[in-house]
């Protein structure tokens, strides 16, 4: 893809990513993650976020900015809403190409940027309400949004466009297929763009709820016609789209999600599987949408997805070495760290010459705000009797989170 118009001298010119790496090192991105960087020119040039050498994203973004008849010593301000090195890597290699650009970040950005970096010199530190004037019209408008999601978050305005440039702020994983922007994405690819955008929420944004709201409020002053984040489309049919699913997306660990129910489980020899089968019955018998994911066969990002949205969370796992399932333990505490809060929940498993796995959900349920009906623990294999107090146990669950209202409204593109 060369550089894309955005609004008159308003330019996308940033990099598709197919990788096998992990996301911050964590997370599969199996469609790619799209590493979006932006131009305006005035009578001065300013880039608007980099890229990191990832999959040839340097070499395509310089071959972006040239087929502007632009090269990196025409570079002014670097603008950089946000630290994180998916966004900032080329920096090494723009002070050499572009000694002369000045790096526009927050106070503690600036810190940061010295901390990655070592740069200390042609730094402007802003803060809310601050500006820099680019000629011919173009100015940008500054505001922090801290913790959305580092601390060092900023937002950037351009008044004449209308354009906002929101960091990781609206970003989702996955490549753009076939058009950056929001009005020019087909009906077929609209499903693909929501989950994305959810597993991003989910695995990186999540535990950061309430400065998202913050800043959604903070960024209402201005007259915004498109969105422009690090990642994912460029919202300008309809900006008020992405707005709406991150307030929802926000909300999802403040109250109930949706009337739907993630399984989480997880079995050594097939005892547990037998209660899972049961309580399936259960849930099935109530008609309540379910998601099943097997721990560890499937990575933690899709499960965290399901289990964020969903209002009802069920947790299955055996007891292994006095403890719960390794590979479970492991996803409860990312259920912890991530703040999946105010969940209807289950727990069931099996054990052998005593229950560990059950003291370990307990203890990291704590402070989450999840109404856990009566445990399932069974030794070694599930009686008919104990199955029958599963089924019954999740059909009660289910009629629960069937009454609970979905939090999705009109959200088109």
């Amino acid at each position: 893809m060369k550089a894309i118009t955005i609004a008159k001298d308003v330019y996308w010119v940033g990099a598709n990513v197919h990788t096998e790496d992990l996301f911050e090192g964590i997370w599969p991105i199996p469609h790619g993650v799209a590493l979006n960087s932006y131009v305006v020119k005035g009578r001065e040039n300013a880039i608007v976020e980099l890229v990191r050498e990832w999959g040839g994203a340097s070499h395509v973004l310089i071959e972006n900015l040239n087929s502007l008849k632009i090269s990196p010593e025409d570079i002014n301000y670097v603008i950089l809403n946000h630290l994180e090195p998916d966004h900032t890597g080329l920096i090494y290699l723009s002070k050499s190409i572009a000694p002369q650009a000045k790096f526009v970040t927050t106070e503690k950005g600036a810190r940061l940027l010295e901390g990655f970096y070592g740069i200390t010199e042609n730094v402007i530190e802003v803060k809310t309400g601050d500006e820099i004037n680019l000629g011919n019209g173009k100015k940008f408008i500054f505001t922090e949004i801290p913790n959305v999601h580092w601390p060092e978050t900023m937002a950037t305005y351009e008044i004449d466009s209308k354009v906002l440039f929101t960091g990781d702020a609206f970003g989702a994983f996955g490549v753009h297929q076939g058009s950056i922007f929001d009005d020019e994405t087909p009906e077929i690819h609209k499903q693909y763009w929501e989950e994305e955008t959810l597993r991003y929420y989910s695995n990186i944004i999540s535990m950061f709820s309430s400065s998202v709201l913050k800043g959604i409020d903070e960024l209402k002053r201005f007259d915004t016609r498109v969105i422009a984040p690090s990642h994912g489309l460029v919202w300008r049919g309809n900006p008020q789209a992405i707005i709406n699913k991150y307030v929802r997306y926000s909300n999802y660990n403040r109250d109930l999600g949706e009337p739907e129910i993630c399984i989480a489980w997880g079995s050594m020899y097939g005892n547990t599987e037998v209660m899972l089968n049961a309580i399936l019955k259960g849930i099935a018998s109530v008609g309540v949408p379910v998601h099943v994911h097997r721990v560890p066969n499937e990575d933690p990002s899709f499960i965290l997805s399901d289990a964020y949205k969903s209002a009802g969370l069920i947790i299955g796992c055996p007891t292994y070495e006095y403890s719960m399932f390794p590979p479970m333990k492991y996803f409860m505490e990312l259920l912890k760290k991530k703040s999946i809060k105010y969940k209807k929940v289950l727990y069931f498993g099996s054990y052998g010459w005593s229950g560990g796995a059950q003291k370990d959900f307990e203890k990291l349920s704590e402070n989450m705000n999840w109404d856990i009906s009566e445990s399932i623990t069974f030794k070694g294999h599930p009686t008919p009797e104990e199955c029958e107090k599963g089924e019954t146990v999740a059909i009660k669950l289910a009629d629960e989170v069937k009454k609970i209202p979905s939090k999705i409204k009109n959200e088109e593109y």
